[in-house]
């Protein structure tokens, strides 16, 4: 499925000896990258993410259009065993899917048209939903840090430009106390 983790100098796919690049908002975590080769195969990850997420759980997701933030999610709801089909939030901003069982519910949001950063984002009340709920936010790099010391970024690096190409690398980082006992390596087998 996903290839194992990749030393952190790993060449992108994207293009020729380009070293992964690592955005300056992003402390030094626990960090794991994975290579995906296709949507299916994102979605499996979710669903294996899901294992390893509680409630109170931010998870931030960054990449490109078309990257696989969505589908990554798609696989967090089933894994999570939420109720209603995850889609992007868009227009909506937000979305809560409530768990079919016992498990936290899912809120997702889009924050790719919200130009502000906590600020815009206090209108959602995701500080009062994250201690209950598993957050995920695409697009909220620079925008939700402030909601928890503890989250999980995913970063998903595709090929870029007129391509049909399916590789994804992704690179996991675990940022707070949260996340320095969690074995995200078993996320690569």
């Amino acid at each position: 499925m996903e290839a194992p983790a990749a030393p952190r100098d790993a060449v992108d796919p994207s293009g020729p000896s380009k070293p992964s690049e690592t955005p300056a908002s992003v402390p030094d975590g626990v960090t794991v990258e994975l290579t995906v080769d296709s949507p299916e195969r994102m979605k499996e990850l979710g669903r294996r993410l899901a294992g390893l997420l509680r409630a109170g759980d931010l998870v931030m997701l960054t990449g490109e259009l078309g990257a696989g933030k969505t589908t990554l999610t798609r696989g967090l709801g089933e894994g999570l065993g939420v109720r209603g089909a995850v889609t992007s939030p868009t227009f909506v901003i937000a979305r809560v899917h409530p768990s079919l069982g016992e498990g936290p519910p899912l809120v997702h949001v889009d924050a790719y048209r919200l130009g502000g950063g906590l600020d815009e984002m206090e209108d959602l009340d995701l500080d009062v939903s994250l201690s209950d709920s598993v957050i995920v936010v695409e697009w909220g790099e620079g925008k939700v840090e402030e909601l928890t010391d503890d989250r999980l970024h995913v970063l998903i690096h595709r090929a870029v430009g007129d391509t049909t190409d399916e590789l994804r690398r992704v690179e996991l980082r675990g940022v707070g106390e949260r996340w320095e006992a969690v074995e995200l390596g078993r996320l690569a087998g």
